[in-house]
């Protein structure tokens, strides 16, 4: 399973990334397969552990943030590994072909 979401804390101010940070010090420390972009982290392992990082995120935040907004799109396909990296290397293989 791949997660992409994205944790934003409400009522901090705009300044945001110190709390961002937060959340994505508890996917680092998973030991799950991750990214983090401008807009998302992808995280990727079965749904019980992918889920329980999500919540742990999203508490870190709480700790310090009046409210937040969670936006999360999953890819549900069992049996699938490695897929943040394969999907990415398929898309630039055939952007390689132009």
């Amino acid at each position: 399973m791949i997660v992409a979401f994205s944790v934003t804390p409400l009522g901090v101010g705009e300044e945001v990334g110190e709390y961002v940070a937060d959340a994505v010090r508890v996917v680092r420390e998973s030991g799950l397969p991750n990214r983090t972009d401008a807009m998302f982290t992808t995280l990727e392992g079965e749904w019980h552990e992918v889920m329980d990082v999500v919540r742990r995120a999203v508490a870190a935040v709480e700790e310090r943030a009046p409210r937040v907004s969670l936006v999360l799109k999953a890819d549900i396909r069992p049996g699938v590994t490695d897929g943040i990296t394969s999907k990415v290397d398929t898309v630039e293989r055939h952007l390689a072909r132009d």
